[in-house]
């Protein structure tokens, strides 16, 4: 009777430890990893009074062909969603949406661009371990870049150590950005 006890008592224990790892693993698992709204990332780096508005390019093969040449990295998608500014008819920016494999999982950037400038980048959102997120001090490499220069990695920007991947898939998208805009915004 008491072996049955113990047995009863150590499946309690066991079932107890189970629930208490899956409790505290739980948050990981059901956060989205939204860093930011798109909405909320171009009012704060526009203006918050400014006319968000959102609209989905679709490329031809022939406009595929050129972005990536440009871009000089592979794009995986025709499809990429553009953020525009607006604030008493003129247009302040744009951001442009940039949704790239980091390791395993996905990285969403927005590429914030006005008058042939990179403004910034936000990670909107980010499903690799939190730990590889580049750090706002690194991202601020980007700004005021020119949408004429290319960026590379070890080159113009350089790496994070232990995050190599993360700095590699912002920079690329850095590049896919300035194409886009270059080839279908500029100067609209």
């Amino acid at each position: 009777m008491a072996e049955k006890i113990f047995t009863q008592e150590s499946f309690m224990m066991k079932h107890l430890f189970m629930s208490l790892a899956l409790l505290l693993a739980l948050p990981n698992i059901l956060s989205a990893k939204v860093l930011i709204s798109p909405i909320d990332a171009m009012k704060e780096n526009y203006s918050p009074t400014a006319s968000i508005s959102k609209k989905n390019i679709l490329l031809s093969s022939e406009r595929f062909k050129k972005v990536q040449q440009a871009a000089k990295t592979k794009l995986t998608t025709k499809i990429y969603r553009i953020y525009i500014a607006k604030e008493a008819g003129k247009v302040l920016g744009y951001g442009i949406l940039i949704n790239k494999r980091v390791r395993s999982k996905n990285a969403v950037v927005m590429y914030l661009i006005s008058h042939d400038k990179l403004l910034g980048i936000e990670i909107i959102a980010f499903n690799e371990p939190q730990e590889f997120i580049p750090s706002k001090r690194w991202n601020a490499q980007f700004q005021n870049r020119s949408t004429k220069k290319m960026l590379h990695l070890s080159r113009d920007i350089p790496t994070i150590t232990g995050a190599t991947l993360s700095a590699r898939t912002v920079t690329d998208g850095s590049r896919i950005a300035f194409a886009l805009y270059n080839e279908l915004l500029k100067g609209k």
